[in-house]
């Protein structure tokens, strides 16, 4: 009798591998921490290219030479001269304060400190001062001089007194008026004095008939004035 050969792959599968519940919970663990491990180093890889473009260096394998005169020196160098320099300010400042306190005369190394002219400075910006202000009163007095010389032309050839009683009204004094009191007011109505309106006082009610033939009719204040000129006028030399 003969008996049946197997085949390879029956041999192959026979008897059955079996892998037990543990072992392949640890191959998993296994597996799962390589994957870990190739993480970190690739990420210890990339900080270590960073590092090595950012100029960081290991101090066991590289020499590093350092210049007498470096950016870094020069820096250190002038700060610590800006502090010298303000320390001797603070210094000065603090002594200014203590003069000024006393009220006593600020000393001569103190003035540039302060800010503050010297004693000649001083004296000659107190002549240019001078100086101005006598300049200033001269031609104050000299304005008034001709102030007043050009009222008494404009009283002269017009015939009347003009005054200034408050802002933009003017009030008129004819040289015959018969009392002080008789006068006109007119008031500056228009952008830059363009317009005058005349306001009603006591002895504009005198004259209705010139101010209605004058000013309502024909609008003309110099022919108004010259009408109440000789009118006036004419009431003087009839008296």
């Amino acid at each position: 009798m003969t008996l049946p050969v197997p085949c390879p792959e029956a041999m192959l599968q026979w008897p059955p591998v079996t892998v037990c519940s543990p072992c392949r919970l640890k191959v998993e663990e296994l597996e799962a921490e390589r994957s870990r491990l190739e993480e970190e180093k690739k990420t210890l890889e990339a900080q270590l290219e960073r590092l090595t473009l950012q100029g960081d260096y290991d101090q066991s394998k590289t020499k590093v030479l350092h210049l007498s005169q470096n950016p870094a020196g020069a820096a250190r160098q002038r700060l610590r001269e800006d502090q010298q320099q303000l320390q001797e300010e603070c210094a000065r400042l603090r002594e200014l304060v203590r003069a000024l306190e006393a009220g006593g005369p600020i000393p001569a190394h103190l003035e540039a400190a302060a800010g503050l002219p010297s004693s000649r400075e001083v004296a000659e910006l107190k002549k240019q001062v001078e100086s101005a202000e006598l300049k200033n009163q001269r031609l104050k007095e000299v304005f008034q001089t001709k102030i007043q010389e050009f009222r008494k032309v404009c009283y002269t050839l017009t015939g009347y007194q003009v005054d200034i009683t408050t802002e933009s009204q003017y009030r008129l004094t004819s040289m015959y008026a018969e009392q002080k009191a008789d006068c006109l007011i007119f008031k500056a109505a228009g952008p830059s004095g363009t317009k005058m309106q005349l306001l009603e006082t006591a002895f504009s009610r005198t004259v209705p008939g010139l101010i209605e033939l004058h000013l309502l009719r024909q609008d003309s204040i110099p022919a108004f004035l010259s009408a109440l000129t000789l009118d006036l006028f004419s009431r003087q030399t009839m008296a």
